[in-house]
């Protein structure tokens, strides 16, 4: 017979709904065990967790090529964070240096610190011309550019600078005997600090 809304009326078998419940328990059961093999995430949580993992991991190759970049740009800065000795700079790169040296040196020392060369302060116009002016003055200028920024030495930068650097300096380079020793005003000796051939006390002069 059919009921008031019209569905069939049958009978449903009692075995039917303890299958059901059966199902239902072993699908429990089997629930439970996926969470703990997986560490109690479900497929939702899963599937986060994979995409977590997998921006992680696009985080953390990322973060390796910025490292790597970094690593290889930072170290183009040490090395210019540690200026090379000129002397022992090839060209091209020795003839940039002594260029900038030489635009800071007639531009800054020369007329700020150099008075009239005299026979106990020397000068020679030439002073690029002499190796050893060239290495203690490339010395005091990288000196002043780390000395005169108030961000790296603050306040006494340019008193320690005059005290320990160009004082120094200058008192190498200008005495009587020093580089300039063979240069006088409008005169140019390159050579003059080169030994000379000095007589043997063994020899006899020919006769």
């Amino acid at each position: 017979m059919a009921d008031e809304e019209g569905l069939p009326d049958f009978e449903v078998p009692v075995g039917l709904f303890q299958d059901l419940e059966d199902l239902k328990a072993e699908v429990a059961r089997l629930a439970g065990q996926v969470k703990q093999l997986t560490g109690g995430t479900g497929d939702a949580d899963r599937g986060e967790a994979s995409e977590g993992e997998a921006s992680e991991g696009e985080e953390e190759s990322a973060g390796g090529e910025a490292e790597n970049e970094a690593g290889e740009g930072g170290g183009e800065e040490e090395e210019e964070g540690f200026p090379p000795f000129i002397l022992l700079l090839d060209p091209p790169q020795y003839d940039d240096e002594l260029r900038l040296l030489v635009e800071w040196v007639e531009g800054v020392l020369v007329p700020g610190y150099l008075a009239e060369p005299s026979a106990d302060a020397r000068w020679c116009h030439l002073w690029f011309e002499h190796p050893v002016a060239i290495a203690r003055l490339h010395a005091v200028w990288l000196a002043w550019q780390e000395l005169t920024d108030p961000a790296t030495c603050g306040y006494t930068g340019p008193s320690v600078w005059h005290r320990d650097h160009l004082d120094p300096c200058l008192r190498e380079l200008r005495p009587s005997s020093g580089p300039f020793a063979g240069c006088t005003k409008g005169e140019h000796q390159v050579d003059h600090r080169l030994p000379s051939i000095v007589p043997s006390a063994w020899s006899r002069p020919e006769d």
